[in-house]
């Protein structure tokens, strides 16, 4: 055999060998989730472990070259020292912090490792970061002024970092190995059950032959996909495939198709019921239920999605944008009437998460329902008699009711039912099995660049928590604050923007809470309100130049640069600006802190007002074109919306007032003069490589 037969036959074998490790780590994983057999503390060590393995597998280049054999070897010994927490538990626990030889070693060659794996998925902005703060630990004492330390021996932080509850172990990696990993298996096993062709054309028949449908049919189906998904990147590498291309098709240009995809798609995280994985993170950090968070992000979720609604109907309007032909588009219901069940799974986590189950078991409940629906379907293929099929179901619908009794054991005894009964038939189709096998491979490799950011990150909580840097940083930005609140939030959305060029939402969020959370609460912000503001921020980092992954996750789709893309999608989203702020002065949009529901609804009408106004002024169109003084005019009503004050609020409405009844005297006006009339352009036929967008998602989230 020649050596590139042996080469060939050598990166097949490996492929398969990472195919299962991501299985296997996907089952890890459900039945930790499921039953517990483990302490939590050993549940992320081997969780990190896993991450460590799979990343080294997954991307073994080392000095310009793949090596897999030094990737395996790596990703074992991280994957074994991971183990070492599961063996050594009792002697770790009874310990108590004193280190051993053994344990530093352990230590400092899992520290460098998460770092080396972070370098590989996301680059060196967030590394850098981290060891910024580590070298700040290490030798924060010999720094002069406020920011010196008291000083911490090496053996101190490595095991504080190691093996404790507050570095790589730490609260974003305990969520990280439960709550995120779960939900992010539960989308990616909807995905691969159609819920993608679902969402898409729900969307396309309820707004494609609207002005403007293919741009809304983007901010639709991406929000839809938002309520499974949670990934803003993912999110964009799947609608985006049909949504990008329909937008130029139609008259869009490549960046600006580019910016509502990304725009949208990374609203996905605020959506509920299934939030990005900073959700979860946030209600473990400031110890409140996750349906507590769903509740606060319902209206800001909406308001997001109106926004980028709006920016995408001015735009078309602008430039006589017409929609879809409606004899092209698809019966909405009847696409719901066709996979309903696929709403099966989502329906029973919002219903269990409003219940007042946790999270948790919430997710693997979804996931059992969504496992048994596709078994359950490929074990009815080719029965057609109906009687036998609605006897099947019915039946099916009453075991699954035994999981009050039994709990989710009832789900794994009916999957492993439809298991046998799959294997037992012979017409193909047992291929459901294989499409399980692929969800689970999916969902282990999508949650990659979370686990690594998660570990990583925790970091930097391990350094904040030790040295107490966020208090004396906190001190300095109240000084700065103490007698203008808007300047603190303005700091804290610089921090976030600032921050989201080089690093992701997650890291983002969990270093800029962590400094600027507590000083807004001080500040008389309340606690969950402070913490979404850094979340919203934290989103909009991702859509904002020079650096915007999200953008650039679009950009091979749309053939456009990220960073004219990511011009775009600020030009979408600066309407959006308004909504955190607006929530601060005012929280009862967030459904905090209000006496009658009239408040809420207040709140939400004057920030629909400022929304269109603001969005009026970014696109130069609302009802007809405006010109340079009527955009300074409704941008600075929109202002006046946004301060909370009762003199600013009856300003704001009066000359929103007075614009609306002028806007539409001149939209009455060029109407009849025929200045409305714009010749829109003639469809076009757009051509996008499977190859290529297929790979998007890989080629952000494995760099070498």
């Amino acid at each position: 055999m020649s050596l590139n037969e042996n080469e060939s036959q050598s990166m097949v074998q490996f492929g398969r060998a990472i195919f299962w490790v991501a299985v296997l780590f996907s089952s890890f994983q459900i039945y930790t989730a499921a039953f517990s057999p483990i302490s939590s503390q050993v549940t992320r060590a081997i969780h990190v472990g896993f991450v460590i393995l799979m990343v080294y597998t997954l991307a073994p280049r080392f000095f310009n070259q793949r090596i897999p054999a030094l990737g395996w070897a790596l990703g074992l010994l991280g994957f074994g020292l991971s183990l070492y927490h599961w063996v050594f538990e009792s002697d770790l626990t009874a310990r108590a912090g004193e280190m051993t030889q053994m344990d530093m070693v352990v230590g400092i060659i899992t520290i460098v490792l998460v770092f080396d794996v972070t370098r590989r998925m996301m680059g060196w902005a967030l590394p850098t970061i981290c060891a910024l703060f580590l070298a700040y630990g290490l030798f924060g004492e010999y720094l002069p002024g406020p920011l010196m330390h008291r000083g911490y021996g090496f053996d101190q932080i490595v095991g504080t970092l190691s093996f404790g509850t507050e570095g790589i172990y730490g609260v974003p990696t305990y969520v990280s190995s439960t709550y995120i990993f779960l939900f992010i298996l539960f989308g990616s096993f909807l995905e691969r059950a159609g819920m993608i062709d679902l969402f898409s054309d729900f969307a396309m028949g309820t707004v494609g032959h609207h002005r403007g449908g293919p741009a809304k049919v983007s901010v639709v189906s991406s929000g839809l996909m938002g309520t499974i998904n949670g990934s803003g990147v993912a999110n964009v590498v799947t609608t985006g495939q049909f949504t990008i291309p329909l937008m130029k098709r139609f008259g869009y240009s490549a960046p600006f198709a580019g910016g509502v995809e990304a725009t949208s798609s990374m609203g996905g995280q605020i959506m509920p019921p299934v939030m990005g994985a900073v959700a979860f993170i946030m209600a473990e950090t400031i110890n409140v239920p996750y349906v507590d968070i769903v509740k606060t992000a319902i209206i800001p979720a909406i308001l997001y999605f109106f926004t980028v609604f709006m920016s995408v109907h001015f735009e078309a309007g602008r430039k006589g944008l017409h929609g879809l032909p409606k004899e092209e588009c698809p019966n909405p219901w009847g696409a719901l009437a066709t996979k309903w069940y696929l709403l099966i799974p989502l329906i029973g986590l919002v219903y269990l998460l409003f219940s007042g189950f946790t999270p948790l078991f919430a997710g693997t409940v979804g996931l059992g329902l969504t496992a048994i629906l596709i078994f359950g379907a490929a074990a009815m293929q080719g029965v057609s008699n109906k009687a036998l099929r609605y006897i099947f179901w019915v039946l099916l619908g009453i075991a699954c009711l035994g999981f009050k009794e039994f709990g989710v054991s009832a789900f794994f005894a009916i999957i492993a039912f439809l298991v046998v009964v799959l294997k037992l038939k012979r017409d193909g189709s047992s291929s459901a099995l294989g499409e399980a096998l692929q969800s689970m491979a999916e969902g282990a490799r999508h949650a990659l660049p979370v686990a690594v950011a998660c570990a990583l990150v925790g970091i930097i909580i391990g350094i904040i928590n030790l040295t107490g840097v966020a208090a004396e940083f906190g001190g300095q930005v109240i000084a700065i604050g103490r007698d203008n609140l808007f300047i603190a939030l303005f700091l804290t959305m610089i921090t976030c923007l600032i921050l989201g060029m080089g690093i992701p939402t997650i890291p983002n969020y969990i270093i800029t809470s962590s400094l600027a959370a507590p000083i807004l609460l001080e500040l008389g912000v309340p606690l969950v309100v402070s913490h979404m503001f850094v979340f919203y921020f934290g989103i909009m980092a991702d859509l904002t130049p020079p650096v915007a992954l999200a953008c650039f996750a679009a950009a091979p789709i749309a053939r456009a640069s990220g960073f004219t893309i990511s011009l775009q999608a600020v030009r979408v989203a600066i309407a959006g600006f308004v909504v955190p702020y607006m929530a601060v002065y005012t929280p009862a949009l967030m459904l905090q802190e209000y006496t009658h529901f009239y408040e809420v609804v207040f709140i939400v009408f004057k920030a629909a007002v400022a929304i269109i106004m603001w969005a009026g002024g970014a696109t130069g169109f609302i009802l007809t074109r405006l010109n340079v003084v009527e955009r300074i005019y409704v941008v600075c009503t929109a202002a006046l919306l946004v301060w909370a004050n009762e003199y600013s609020d009856l300003l704001g409405f009066a000359l929103a007032g007075l614009f609306a009844v002028w806007h539409f005297i001149k939209y009455r006006r060029d109407k009849a003069a025929g200045l409305l009339t714009v010749k829109p352009r003639e469809p076009k036929e757009e051509f996008v490589s499977s190859d290529m967008s297929n790979n998007v998602l890989s080629m952000i989230t494995t760099k070498s």
